[in-house]
């Protein structure tokens, strides 16, 4: 399968958070992979969650803005801004 990723994504899996609606709004959630383009992130539930939001991942010291480029029922593809 040809992969049309401009950016190398990297295994991981690590402990992060989703920040929304000024910080009222705090879920954990996994992060499966990640790049400098983007991540994908597992949670319980895809379906509430905006379409914008501040990941977090505090073991890499990484705060970042995303917005969703796809989504499942437990994982979520994020593009940072």
């Amino acid at each position: 399968m040809d992969d049309r990723r401009k950016f190398p994504r990297i295994p991981t899996l690590k402990a992060g958070r989703i920040e929304f609606n000024r910080r009222l709004n705090v879920v954990d959630c996994v992060v499966r992979n990640m790049s400098d383009g983007g991540a994908c992130i597992q949670v319980e539930d895809t379906g509430w969650l905006p379409a914008t939001f501040d990941l977090a991942v505090p073991i890499d010291g990484l705060k970042r803005a995303c917005r969703v480029a796809w989504r499942s029922a437990d994982k979520l593809g994020v593009a940072y801004q």
